[in-house]
């Protein structure tokens, strides 16, 4: 057996307790001074402080000194699309001059632009390029991400896509999570025949995801002009039958009812979420639906927020997630969500980081295995260079993060 002994943390961030934290519980952090934590092989052993810790050991256990530093579990991105050929980047330029999401999908940008250089991927390419990703997520402390396909919205290459993140899930120290996005967009030869495109999702290609077992979760954008409610819980419902877990992204551009639609399908998360209505918000308290919000999408899309601070004091259990992707997000920056949380959101430290820790874990179904630093758990475990969570928001959008632990081992350290 392995045995470490993480030890005099300045601020141990421990986010212990129930999954997920709603509303005002968000704050609570499970802060320890002068913390430790004992890891065995890949598990958390004991948590406390390190005068308590320091009786339990002897000399089997490496000793990690973290004096100086704030120790916290590793951050959950729990919505990506990291799996795609090709760039935008033009349409960036587009969007700086006035034009808007919607009217670049129209002229034929937008998700459907990323369709034929994903399709002419190989494999290969996108594992590689999917790596070389995943690293630069870990550099931000990221332990646990979740990946969509969506990019082809055909069987083969929603399969491949799959397929990626599956092998990068196995070789990487990154989990990936994967999700069947197969209606992310309306290619051109199924525009007015949205349910004729649904039915093929669910008869041709999602079988043999489900054969292979390439997904966990089911999501649909809905949106006007995209697949609006009745198509997508149409979707939805099929979906659960099927034996996913279901996702939503909701309520983007359009104050749709995607918030209501994801309570009553009885959906884990529900995402975006920038035009939710006050009775959604209701109900996604009320149901336990995850609100997970992707703040620099609309930074990125120069939306007003989502209404973070009215969903908490409501009652909602909110994560935070980057969104990366070749379009409206291509950042991966963990610094950068943390201070629009703070800053433009109107949320605390307290709350941000229990956003992209245990709620960020719930939204991918893994909350009893990470997202919190408490017995049991896999120590996926980070350490930031500075002695005080205040320094994330302080240090505006600057990573922080000086050593990743992954299953009890250390896969990143950067040397300042």
């Amino acid at each position: 057996m392995t045995k470490r002994y993480i030890r005099n943390a300045a601020e141990l961030v421990t986010c212990r307790g129930a999954a997920p934290k709603k509303g005002a519980e968000m704050a609570d952090i499970g802060l320890i001074k002068n913390g430790g934590v004992l890891i065995h092989d890949d598990e958390i052993f004991a948590v406390g402080t390190t005068e308590e810790l320091d009786k339990l050991i002897d000399d089997s256990y490496e000793i990690v000194d973290a004096t100086g530093k704030t120790v916290m579990p590793g951050f959950v991105d729990s919505h990506t699309h990291f799996i795609f050929g090709g760039y935008r980047a033009e349409e960036f330029g587009w969007r700086l001059k006035g034009d808007t999401y919607m009217s670049i999908m129209q002229r034929g940008g937008g998700i459907n632009a990323t369709v034929v250089p994903t399709k002419e991927a190989t494999l290969e390419e996108l594992v590689e390029v999917g790596r070389e990703r995943l690293n630069r997520m870990l550099e931000f402390g990221v332990t646990t991400v979740e990946g969509k396909s969506g990019y082809g919205m055909d069987c083969d290459t929603e399969i491949k896509q799959l397929r990626a993140m599956k092998e990068l899930d196995r070789t990487h120290p990154v989990d990936v999570v994967t999700t069947f996005l197969g209606p992310h967009s309306v290619l051109p030869q199924w525009k007015g025949k949205e349910r004729e495109f649904i039915d093929y999702l669910l008869t041709e290609v999602m079988p043999k995801v489900k054969e292979e077992n390439l997904a966990e979760f089911a999501d649909i954008f809905c949106e006007k002009n995209v697949f609006e409610i009745e198509d997508s819980e149409y979707y939805l419902t099929k979906a659960k039958e099927m034996g996913f877990k279901l996702k939503v992204h909701a309520d983007e551009i359009v104050s749709l009812g995607g918030a209501e639609l994801a309570s009553r399908t009885g959906a884990v998360s529900a995402d975006h979420l920038l035009k939710a209505s006050d009775e959604g918000i209701k109900q996604m308290a009320q149901s336990g639906v995850i609100s997970t919000l992707l703040p620099a999408t609309a930074f990125c899309l120069k939306e007003p927020f989502a209404p973070a601070r009215k969903m908490i004091e409501a009652g909602c259990a909110v994560a935070l997630a980057s969104d990366l992707n070749p379009g409206s997000c291509f950042t991966n920056n963990i610094p950068l969500l943390v201070a629009l949380g703070c800053i433009h959101m109107g949320m605390s430290i307290e709350e941000v980081i229990t956003a992209l820790t245990i709620n960020g874990a719930a939204a991918v179904g893994r909350a009893d295995t990470i997202g919190s630093i408490e017995k049991g758990k896999k120590a996926d475990i980070i350490m930031l260079k500075y002695p005080s969570i205040h320094f994330m928001p302080y240090h505006t959008a600057i990573n922080l993060v000086e050593t990743v632990i992954k299953n009890g081992r250390t896969v990143y350290h950067k040397e300042w």
